[in-house]
């Protein structure tokens, strides 16, 4: 079974205009500033690209997390935080 069928929480993403996004299922939050967000989610690592971003809502017991900015790009990739440790950044993203 991959991660997508063994998820049991629900995982949302809400965009508003570019410039808001919220997004339910948020395990770990492996690193941010203010041009890129990476983040372990319920259906695998999410990076957030964009300008200014700054994080508005950040509950790890509940899963939600909020960052407002402009967004330039989401992309989703296999693997968690688990699996990556110890890697670098760079090395994680063109895994």
């Amino acid at each position: 079974m991959d991660r997508i069928e063994q998820s049991k929480k629900e995982h949302e993403v809400l965009l508003l205009n570019r410039e808001k996004i919220s997004i339910k299922g948020v395990i770990h939050v492996d690193s941010f500033d203010d041009r890129q967000i990476v983040m372990d989610t319920d259906l695998g690592m999410l990076t957030i690209t964009g300008e200014e971003l700054e994080i508005k809502q950040l509950d790890l017991e509940e899963g939600n997390f909020a960052v407002e900015g402009i967004i330039n790009s989401l992309q989703y990739s296999i693997g968690n935080r688990n699996n990556m440790k110890g890697k670098g950044l760079l090395e994680r993203l063109f895994k």
